[in-house]
């Protein structure tokens, strides 16, 4: 069994941050926190540096030239190691609207990455924000690929993800919605709404078929009117529905990613990137799935001027939480960590720092810059 010690300035654990402590790995998982170290043993002094829990991103396209639609192990393991510099210990690989024989295809070889394994973040599951939306709030999807949700092509997708399909999204309205809203949570898969001009009626009836969240809230949905509360009112609303948050200032602005905050809490936002394959890169013209989109200043946009996913990352949403919102350190890292893994029903062994869950972690400075990353007690990520 392997063993070493963490000794940071702080500790963000689930139950609050704690000051110049140690924290015990034991065979991939944490066995003890602020604990004294048995002699003669390995410690690592990480100086006045914190130790966070790694994040886990739900909507991520690609990062560092690569896409989810790639469908191949090196655009992966490529993503993988590319935002496990940001901090992220798992995520969802997510595709976007494309051909029905591709997006069997991106199932299926993210089932088979599973299999073979990645060398940066775990490749928790897919994400299917692919095909079944509204033409009005397609956003940077192609509509002309957009499909009803029949039973017999959720088979399809259930088949080739080799049940490695953890979330999908859809748009409640379109026919054939709510049946399948009922039909995916009969098979554990998380459903969220969005690219969708849903009433709050509609809403309301995709909440009680059993979807548990809201797509980037405020972004492709029908907005919040004081006569007609919309997608984002219907979200915003029930306590019980997450909502994914793009936390860049430029998709939702700070006055709002705070209203957000207020109103679900940090239990219910789950901070995302919606990155796109020119993550971690200059600007200039990359794909996403059908569609050319150009970066400047960061900020992805298609042709016709729309925003195309983003350059974020995790880390940096956290930071935005902290010094745009003030939001309290640990409910920011929260809602990149625990939050998502929560979501996903992964909260018993991933997303915060506990005694007996993985010990996947993260190193921290205090500009919110990743030093290190740890999936299951292996370093995976080195600053240094």
């Amino acid at each position: 069994m392997t063993t070493f010690y963490l000794k940071a300035k702080e500790i963000f654990t689930e139950e609050g941050i704690l000051q110049d402590s140690f924290l015990k790995i034991a065979d991939g998982r944490i066995a003890a926190i602020n604990c004294e170290p048995e002699e003669d043993s390995d410690i690592m002094d990480l100086g006045d540096n914190r130790i966070v829990p790694g994040f886990i991103d739900l909507h991520i396209h690609g990062s560092g030239g690569f896409d989810v639609m790639d469908a191949s192990h090196e655009a992966i393991n490529t993503i993988s190691k590319t935002i496990a510099a940001k901090g992220v210990v798992g995520f969802l690989a997510t595709t976007v609207t494309d051909t029905w024989e591709r997006n069997l295809a991106a199932l299926k070889n993210v089932r088979q990455c599973i299999e073979q394994g990645v060398e940066g973040a775990q490749v928790l599951g897919s994400f299917s924000e692919a095909i079944f939306f509204s033409e009005r709030f397609k956003g940077a999807h192609e509509g002309s690929y957009f499909l009803e949700p029949t039973q017999e092509r959720l088979d399809a997708m259930l088949e080739a993800s080799g049940g490695t399909l953890r979330s999908l999204a859809l748009a409640p309205e379109i026919e054939g919605g709510i049946e399948a809203i009922k039909y995916l949570t009969s098979k554990n898969i998380r459903v969220m709404i969005g690219h969708t001009g849903a009433t709050y009626d509609v809403c309301k009836k995709a909440f009680e078929a059993g979807a548990v969240g809201g797509v980037h809230i405020f972004n492709q949905m029908l907005g919040l009117h004081h006569r007609q509360p919309g997608t984002a009112g219907a979200v915003l609303h029930h306590r019980d529905i997450y909502a994914e948050l793009i936390a860049d200032g430029v998709h939702v602005d700070p006055v709002v990613m705070d209203l957000v905050y207020r109103l679900k809490g940090a239990d219910k936002t789950a901070l995302i990137t919606d990155c796109m394959c020119a993550g971690g890169l200059n600007d200039g013209e990359y794909p996403l799935g059908l569609l050319t989109v150009h970066v400047k200043d960061g900020v992805a946009r298609t042709e016709s001027g729309a925003l195309a996913g983003s350059t974020l990352t995790l880390n940096r949403a956290v930071a935005n939480m902290i010094e745009k919102v003030d939001v309290d350190p640990l409910s920011a890292v929260h809602m990149a960590s625990l939050t998502p893994a929560t979501l996903l029903g992964l909260n018993d062994e991933l997303g915060s720092i506990k005694v007996g869950k993985r010990a996947s972690i993260a190193v921290m400075n205090k500009n919110h810059e990743i030093l290190m990353t740890f999936v299951d007690g292996k370093q995976v990520f080195s600053l240094y």
